[in-house]
């Protein structure tokens, strides 16, 4: 059975295709790319049917990751086929909780810098869109430090169903 993972912040333009990106390629690196798919959103419809930020493309090409991205709003349909929903902010946190279904649902949303064990109080991935590339760069390094924790996760999860 696979495990689903989406990512999602506000357009999903910026972070969430990063994260998406960077942790699809985690995936693949740990030979779970069978096993578990990743997807990303956004919590708001501005941007549907765009690509990723440029600036997001040009930082992820510069550090080996690929993406072919189209933007998307999530949708409360959705819950019922993911097993993990990871918020890039505390804003999309509380938006992805209140939009969720049931309280299960509400259990698979979370905080994507929970997950890096170096963080102990802000775990907003800050947005970079009205920033610059350094923005973009530093957004990218928090997503990196957190997919390492959230990978060993996904694979505890992953390997629990298959016994």
């Amino acid at each position: 059975m696979t495990y689903r993972v989406s990512f999602v912040c506000t357009g999903n333009i910026c972070r969430s295709p990063m994260a998406e990106s960077v942790f699809r390629a985690r995936v693949e690196e740990a030979g779970l790319g069978g096993l578990v798919e990743v997807d990303s959103a956004g919590t708001d419809g501005w941007h549907e049917g765009d690509g990723a930020d440029p600036r997001t493309v040009a930082v992820l090409e510069e550090h080996g990751y690929g993406t072919d991205h189209v933007a998307r709003r999530f949708q409360a349909s959705w819950f019922s086929r993911l097993d993990l929903v990871i918020a890039l902010d505390s804003g999309h946190r509380k938006a992805l909780r209140r939009l969720a279904p049931t309280e299960e649902d509400t259990q698979k949303v979370h905080l994507l810098r929970s997950y890096d064990p170096e963080v102990a109080d802000d775990l907003d991935v800050p947005d970079p869109y009205y920033g610059g590339l350094d923005g973009f760069k530093e957004c990218l390094e928090m997503v990196e430090a957190a997919s390492t924790g959230l990978l060993a996760a996904v694979r505890e999860e992953v390997e629990g169903r298959a016994i």
